[in-house]
């Protein structure tokens, strides 16, 4: 018997947004809903009262409701690996309780983020001072993945709201984790040795590519400086690797822990926001938790129909599961969101890219949709033309801020009427009547009318969500990344499969180190496919020499 869904996504499935909008006046009652800051808008989804019920249905069957207490109570939703997954916790208030294998957790996170403030104020205040007794200018986090996704995407979105030092300016932050030199040698080249302090964020303090860098930065400012004693002056840690870091030449003083149930791409609540704190200084991060703690209230003590991270993942499982999407793009029409489609990239792909269910089972409904995307109004003279006319089916989201914080606010009424006109182009298109009409009127012959009207037709009905923000602040932004994270948690429990491990990314890894052994001068290839061996040989007598 075809379910529910399937009849009502058939129903809707040629139902021009056109229509929808006709039938329905309570449609922006409906599917506006305002939270924390953000102004969410659903109105241009292809769905109605009756789709909508459908998939409030879904939400109940698959028990989201019980899967969100059961994230926030701190059990061990992250099966594969026994762990819970307990970011939330990262940004509860002092006073609240919470507890993970009988242990309430949140001194802990009180105690590490009292660490970070007296380091932040020692760094501000000019206390915690070079080798050389100049004060730090310049921040380089090196991390990959989570420990450098998520700060480099904040400390972009929230450069405006950088704190000034004592000397009246604020911090330089900058992120280097590609293993490839050019990305560490860019920064280095504009850097110098007595202001600039590293962080390296690992958790192990033995992930490759940031290990690497790690020593590359230490070895450059031992050129400059004039002993290894510089290096505790210099470089501090997010790890939870004592003996590693204090090996390297970190003081263990300047080493901030965090825990196994904090996932690497929901972490930059945890110390590992550090260059964002030292970018805003504690106040301003701690507004950036206060922003996600009220997002998490929001999704925890709301039910499904009101609930917005509810309505987002349904939204998502309408477009890929019932209507055939493959991919999803990301439009954020403010340049210091510019990061946000390659941060969401990381944050749903990596935890919903899975083909196996947690019952052990390959899965049966396509999962974990492709994101991509950039800045409006860059996108529209790039890809814009085939989301408006091509044969790919790929719902939007935009995203814009009402409140500019630039010197230029006059430019920012055309920013957004790009953003609402292109949300409306897209859903309501313009149908070959009209082209011709408008053709007609503008003195344009029959035959180059019949010969063109096919080409200027917009067939229209292509799903869209708008996402407002009131301003770019700590607070909103927290309160929207926070959403993306529960978003992503309710759509992996539609879907029956695990949203905080990534074993996806392990085989490579193992595979890597093996080929560096093989590309060694003199070596000859181990065992590897025809392909490989070839690879390997080929690139061998081209590389340049190891150190």
């Amino acid at each position: 018997m075809e379910s529910a869904l399937r009849v009502e996504a058939r129903r809707l499935a040629d139902e021009p947004l056109r229509e929808l909008f006709a039938r329905d006046p309570d449609r922006v009652q409906r599917d506006v809903q305002e939270i924390a800051g953000l102004r969410l808008d659903w109105t241009r989804q292809r769905l109605d009262g009756a789709a909508w019920d459908a998939l409030y249905e879904r939400a109940a069957a698959c028990e989201v409701s019980e899967a969100l207490c059961a994230l926030f109570a701190g059990e061990r939703v992250n099966t594969t690996e026994g762990r819970a997954a307990l970011h939330t916790a990262l940004r509860l208030p002092r006073d609240a309780h919470c507890e993970v294998d009988g242990a309430d957790v949140v001194p802990q996170v009180h105690a590490q983020l009292d660490r970070v403030e007296t380091f932040v104020r020692r760094i501000h205040d000019g206390v915690h001072r070079g080798y050389s007794g100049r004060p730090i200018r310049r921040v380089v986090n090196i991390g990959i993945g989570g420990s450098d996704l998520g700060p480099r995407m904040v400390c972009r979105a929230l450069a405006p709201h950088a704190q000034a030092t004592a000397d009246g300016v604020p911090l330089t932050v900058q992120f280097v984790s590609n293993v490839d030199g050019a990305a560490l040698s860019a920064v280095l080249r504009e850097a110098d040795p007595e202001t600039t302090l590293f962080i390296v964020a690992s958790k192990t303090f033995g992930t490759q590519e940031t290990l690497t860098n790690a020593r590359a930065a230490r070895a450059w400012l031992l050129r400059h400086a004039p002993d290894d004693t510089a290096v505790a002056r210099h470089f501090v840690a997010v790890s939870t690797a004592r003996d590693r870091v204090t090996e390297f030449g970190i003081d263990p003083d300047n080493m901030f822990g965090f825990w196994d149930w904090v996932g690497g791409r929901y972490s930059v609540w945890s110390t590992i926001g550090l260059p964002v704190a030292l970018l805003l200084g504690m106040d301003g991060f701690r507004a950036f938790l206060g922003g996600a703690h009220a997002m998490d209230e929001h999704v925890l003590q709301t039910p499904v129909s009101s609930n917005a991270a509810v309505r987002m993942a349904l939204v998502d499982l309408w477009n890929q599961n019932l209507l055939g999407a493959q991919s999803r793009a990301v439009l954020p029409y403010d340049e210091r969101l510019s990061l946000l489609p390659p941060y969401l990239q990381q944050a749903e792909m990596e935890s919903l890219g899975k083909r196996v269910g947690l019952d052990g089972q390959v899965v049966t409904d396509a999962t974990g949709a492709v994101v991509w995307g950039a800045v409006g109004t860059d996108g529209q003279h790039a890809f814009f033309q085939l989301l408006h006319q091509g044969t790919r089916f790929i719902p939007a989201e935009f995203i814009g801020v009402a409140r500019p914080e630039h010197d230029l606010p006059a430019q920012h009424p055309l920013l957004l009427a790009n953003l609402v006109a292109q949300a409306e182009a897209l859903a309501m298109g313009k149908d070959e009547a009209a082209v011709r009409a408008e053709m007609a009127a503008a003195g344009q012959s029959p035959e180059a009318i019949d010969a063109l009207a096919p080409h200027r037709t917009f067939p229209g009905n292509r799903p869209s969500t708008l996402i407002l923000l009131e301003r770019l602040d700590p607070a909103t932004l927290g309160a929207l990344i926070a959403l993306f994270e529960h978003k992503i948690y309710v759509l992996a429990t539609l879907w029956g499969i695990n949203a905080f491990d990534q074993w996806g990314v392990e085989l490579g890894k193992q595979l890597a180190g093996q080929v560096l052994e093989d590309l060694a001068p003199g070596a000859t290839a181990g065992e590897h496919d025809l392909a490989t061996t070839a690879t390997l040989d080929w690139l061998r007598p081209r590389l340049p020499p190891r150190d």
